[in-house]
């Protein structure tokens, strides 16, 4: 099943990589490439993701017009027949209820759940925010803790408090460093599955902190999926093994400032979008750097091979 109906209770959520799905663009005026992402989409399906994160942190969603956001779900539901998560930008109540009416006309019940951020340290707000989201849309909620983007710290038993008060609540994106720390923590504590992000860089702490697997882009997800069937089936390390090739090009994509732009450089150079620009505010990809990615990129490709 897909979508709402995939999602009935506490511990249903199903576990993997959900891909975060970046938002191509092309020409002067940088519009949306429908046929980049639709053919983008297409690729996480092929490569067994979970599901897909639409409009999420590196979709640069807070860079795209309601009608842009629209014409992303109604492409990604038009092309894959993968769950959605839905990343919600706002951290007000009501401008955060309206983006996931919007989402839910245009995607309907393909959506699993929508992605909210935290919007204040004290657990009280964060639960009268979720409480009211869900009262007025019924949507499911994956609650992520990424201070980098909402400008929020919030405190371990704090978030526990939270998703204890929410039922609908039915997974974490965590978010906050060091996240194998908090990951331990948030597993030990609650009955929901919990998932690391950050472009996969702690991914193998993560899983062995009890992580569900994880929630984020890279421009070579086949290892993210190879890592976490690795550690499903046979553990450490063979999941160790499957990510290791890939390590060294994780590390480069997440270069502060400039991470975004690696990232669709990456995904140029691979052929799954036709153009890498990004919208201001947001910084370009720097020249200097392409034999560095051209390395990393020939050594992933030696490690994970194209499907024929």
């Amino acid at each position: 099943m897909t979508g709402q109906q995939s999602v009935t209770a506490r511990g249903t959520f199903a576990p993997g990589v959900w891909g975060v799905l970046a938002t191509p663009f092309q020409g002067s005026t940088v519009d949306v490439d429908v046929d980049s992402l639709a053919m983008l989409a297409e690729h996480y399906e092929a490569i067994g993701a979970t599901g897909l994160t639409v409009l999420g942190v590196f979709g640069e969603a807070s860079a795209l017009s309601a009608s842009e956001r629209e014409l992303v779900l109604e492409i990604v539901t038009e092309t894959t027949t993968l769950p959605l998560v839905v990343g919600i930008t706002a951290l007000g109540t009501h401008t955060a209820i309206e983006e996931i009416r919007a989402a839910q006309a245009a995607a309907g019940d393909r959506i699993a759940a929508v992605m909210v951020q935290v919007n204040s340290p004290n657990p009280q707000v964060v639960i009268r925010h979720l409480q009211a989201i869900h009262q007025a849309t019924g949507a499911f909620i994956v609650l992520q803790d990424y201070p980098l983007a909402s400008g929020v710290t919030i405190p371990t038993d704090a978030l526990v408090s939270v998703v204890s008060s929410c039922v609908f609540v039915v997974a974490l994106k965590a978010e906050a460093p060091p996240t194998p720390v908090a990951i331990a923590a948030l597993t030990a504590a609650l009955d929901v599955p919990v998932f690391g992000g950050l472009g996969g860089q702690g991914l193998l702490d993560e899983l062995v902190a009890g992580a569900a697997g994880a929630m984020t882009g890279f421009s070579y997800p086949e290892a993210l999926v190879a890592c976490v069937k690795a550690w499903t089936s046979s553990g450490y390390q063979a999941a160790r093994d499957a990510l290791l090739p890939a390590l060294p090009l994780i590390n480069f994509e997440q270069q502060a400032k400039i991470a975004l732009a690696l990232r669709k450089e990456c995904f140029r150079q691979r052929g799954l979008i036709k153009e890498s620009a990004v919208r201001p505010p947001a910084a370009e990809c720097p020249e200097s750097l392409r034999e560095s990615m051209l390395i990393h990129l020939g050594e992933a490709a030696a490690a994970y091979p194209e499907r024929k």
